[in-house]
């Protein structure tokens, strides 16, 4: 572990939470929560707000309805969230050239291989302008930490939520891991916790009492080092710049459970298409086909078939996960299926179309049109979805913000303007239509460049 506090580690605040907030003024300040809105669906993320009733991602949103009954349920819009992610992840970059992404809203930095700090006061600056710059780009807000190692720089940003900086001096970390819970730890996760409890270990420093050769014991060798070596706070893992993808993967949670083994097919075969264009999108191939089936009872299943070589010809993962669901007992029904590829390269190997039983059928137009989803009947009117952009000739720019029985209520503001009307339509009104978001801050460099095209 270093001796000066440049490692940085940044947590934006409920993300996708804070990016409808933003993008919606009337919501600025109240409960939102995104994610699934369906029966079965799953909060993403929730806003401060939010948190206070006790919802918390991961939550079944049926439970989240009933601690916040008042609370604003949105769909997500993942476009928009990774164009803001882009946007911040452009400005660590700019501090230094070892950035490791760990996912949307959140990365490590090393300051120190960009010469962006080197003790404790140049650190603080830079996280400091970090934060600022950030709430200038996307109107939002970050969370800094700053430590010597990755360990104590996410504990640092944990405890700078929400829009905090927080610099663990050296010297001081035993003093600080001490008093904590050991589900602080990375590793620790409920099972760990509750067996580490059950041995009378609740805290950091009962654990490092305990000593390296008891951990050893309760949690086997590897997991006993690391912990060890964790509450005496070291941990010298590098940032690591390129964290490759290690499989690609769609999946889709249903409803209504499905029984019908013809219908399960077709989802997987979608699924499989889905999985492909992925795979394309992101210029790569993989050797190995996974199945997930997760049962009507919440039992989850996987199935898998290694290739002889990398591919992503449609009709080859297709048959290959066709095969894998042969192998899965579907009586009673499946609530989620999904299809990944693993083994990823960035090059296929022409004749794996062999290994597809239908090697010497043509692909229809049916089979490689685009995929629509679960199969339903055709909708008499536009599905409109709760946080959705829409824009009308003479309303302009809006939101949904509900649906049903023919109707659909808009509310028609910018993330510029103050909080607007909330106007009912029939759900097929011609005037209605989907928009694209609009930008979160004023781009004044754009109507810069405007005005001197236009030679004002």
């Amino acid at each position: 572990m270093r001796n000066a506090p440049t490692i940085l580690h940044l947590d934006m605040d409920a993300f996708f939470a804070s990016v409808e907030q933003a993008s919606k003024p009337s919501l600025r300040g109240k409960a939102v929560v995104v994610g699934g809105i369906g029966p079965r669906g799953v909060v993403a993320t929730a806003s401060y707000e939010a948190r206070v009733f006790g919802v918390h991602s991961a939550m079944p949103t049926a439970q989240a309805r009933r601690l916040a009954p008042n609370a604003a349920y949105l769909m997500p819009r993942f476009a928009l969230y990774r164009s803001i992610s882009d946007q911040v992840m452009a400005l660590l970059r700019e501090l230094s050239p070892l950035v490791e992404p760990l996912s949307l809203d959140e990365a490590f930095v090393d300051l120190e291989a960009g010469n962006a700090a080197w003790d404790e006061a140049s650190a603080r600056e830079t996280g400091a302008r970090l934060r600022a710059d950030i709430r200038a780009v996307t109107g939002l807000t970050g969370s800094v930490g700053l430590a010597a190692s990755k360990m104590l720089a996410k504990i640092a940003s944990e405890r700078a939520k929400p829009d905090g900086l927080v610099l663990i001096e050296p010297g001081t970390e035993r003093a600080l891991l001490s008093p904590m819970p050991v589900r602080t730890l990375p590793g620790v996760g409920p099972a760990t916790g509750d067996h580490l409890r059950r041995a009378g270990i609740t805290t950091v420093l009962e654990l490092s009492e305990a000593g390296e050769d008891e951990l050893v014991r309760l949690l086997g060798k590897a997991h006993g080092h690391a912990l060890y070596a964790m509450a005496l706070a070291r941990d010298d893992r590098a940032v690591v710049a390129e964290r490759e993808a290690k499989s690609v993967s769609v999946e889709d949670t249903y409803a209504v459970d499905i029984h019908d083994r013809l219908r399960i097919g077709l989802e997987v075969r979608k699924l499989a298409d889905r999985c492909v264009r992925r795979l394309r999108g992101a210029g790569l191939s993989g050797r190995t086909i996974v199945l997930k089936v997760r049962r009507y009872d919440f039992s989850t299943l996987t199935r898998s078939e290694t290739l002889r070589g990398p591919t992503d010809d449609p009709a080859v993962i297709r048959e290959a996960a066709a095969r894998l669901l042969d192998s899965v007992d579907t009586t009673g029904g499946v609530r989620l299926l999904g299809v990944g590829v693993s083994g990823l390269a960035d090059y296929t190997q022409e004749d794996l179309f062999a290994q597809a039983a239908g090697e010497l059928a043509e692909e229809t137009p049916e089979e490689s049109a685009p995929d629509f989803g679960p199969e339903r009947p055709e909708p008499a009117a536009p599905e409109w979805r709760a946080g959705q952009d829409v824009r009308h000739p003479e309303y302009g720019h809006g939101w949904v913000q509900g649906s049903g029985l023919g109707r659909v209520t808009v509310r028609f503001e910018t993330p510029l303007s103050a909080p607007g009307r909330v106007r009912t339509f029939r759900s097929d009104d011609a005037g209605l239509e989907p928009a694209e978001p609009l930008p979160l801050v004023a781009r004044v460099e754009a109507a810069v460049a405007e005005g001197e095209t236009d030679g004002g």
